[in-house]
């Protein structure tokens, strides 16, 4: 079993200063990975920058140059939440081209699974702006190079970060080689990703939306993919699975208000393991989205390579998350979104 993982330094030079998106979180998730002694056990994947094509199979000229010219011009924020750095359109070309690196890898059957370390993360950017921390869409461009190149016709991405992946959708919604999953806060930031909006045109029942109430937590999330996912995904019977990994529903995140725990996010991962395993042969790539409680998302990031190696150990340092008086009820929002997609 090869597992494969992207990491290069180009990555640290994003500096966003104190941001809350920084690079302390990947020089903390390959310090843990280090103490746990797991880089050994993987494959590492060459990384190279993203083309322009490339890009533009997702993004619009007038995007990627605003990028660009902020860099160039020694950066600055290009919206409220997004800050570019001198050096970072060159790292967001390298996280695109890392992703799709990690998809070569896979689709070679150099490695069985591989996980991109990078950042800046992507599932915000839209077709024409940078927002959300966001500069390019990295899975998307990823999942359009699967189509292309590879002549997938049926592509499952799913996003388990704590807020909906407004660019991911948007760049699919109305086509059906791709289907997006999204569990995510509701109603937060960026305000999209609700059950009635499910796709257009040809990607009618393509997008498929689990807005969770506030303090869901591993219990909540295993309903979910059990009831919604797995059935989704069985049906749709996907040739590669993609995932947003956003560890900011930690129960430690202060960004969000969610409930997961270290354990927790190996569950999901087991879950999409072994989904990958039973519908494309095991073809599964993560990509790191949010998570900014760096303790919670290294060891998070670290339990979930231990589940792609087969290791069924997992410890939580951080534990589970306090109890609550009362657990919200999720299953109004399932039953609603079985009904909407008819999975009963």
């Amino acid at each position: 079993m090869s597992v494969g993982y992207v990491y290069d330094p180009i990555y640290l030079e994003h500096d966003t200063g104190g941001h809350v998106e920084n690079y302390s979180r990947l020089t903390e998730i390959i310090s843990v990975l280090k103490e746990a002694k797991l880089l050994d056990q993987l494959t590492n994947i060459s990384v190279r920058a993203a083309t322009e094509k490339e890009l533009l199979t997702i993004h619009t000229k007038p995007h990627i140059q605003n990028v660009e010219n902020s860099a160039r011009a020694g950066g600055g924020w290009l919206d409220g939440d997004t800050i570019t750095s001198p050096q970072s359109y060159k790292a967001a070309l390298y996280a695109a081209g890392g992703l799709i690196s990690a998809l070569d890898a896979i689709m070679a059957k150099e490695v069985d699974s591989a996980f991109a370390l990078v950042r800046p993360p992507g599932h915000h950017a839209t077709q024409r702006r940078a927002m959300g921390f966001c500069l390019f869409n990295n899975v998307a461009v990823a999942a359009k190079q699967a189509i292309d190149k590879y002549n997938l016709d049926r592509v499952l991405i799913v996003d388990f970060d704590v807020h909906h992946g407004n660019g991911t959708q948007d760049s699919f919604y109305d086509n059906p080689n791709v289907l997006y999953f999204s569990t995510h806060l509701s109603p937060y930031y960026p305000g999209t990703g609700s059950i009635d909006q499910t796709g257009s045109g040809a990607g009618i029942g393509y997008t498929l939306n689990v807005p969770m109430p506030a303090w869901c937590g591993d219990g909540e999330y295993m309903r979910v993919f059990e009831e919604v996912l797995v059935p989704t995904a069985r049906r749709y019977r996907p040739e590669l699975i993609m995932v947003s990994a956003g560890y900011d529903p930690h129960w430690a995140d202060r960004l969000a208000f969610m409930q997961v725990s270290v354990a927790g996010f190996a569950q999901m991962a087991g879950f999409l393991k072994d989904l990958s395993n039973e519908l494309c042969g095991g073809k599964l790539l993560f990509t790191l989205e949010g998570g900014y409680n760096v303790e919670a998302l290294a060891h998070s990031v670290r339990a979930t390579f231990e589940v792609l190696l087969g290791k069924t150990d997992i410890s939580d340092p951080i534990g589970p998350a306090p109890e609550r008086d009362s657990s919200p009820n999720i299953g109004g929002v399932i039953d609603a979104v079985v009904e909407t997609h008819r999975l009963g």
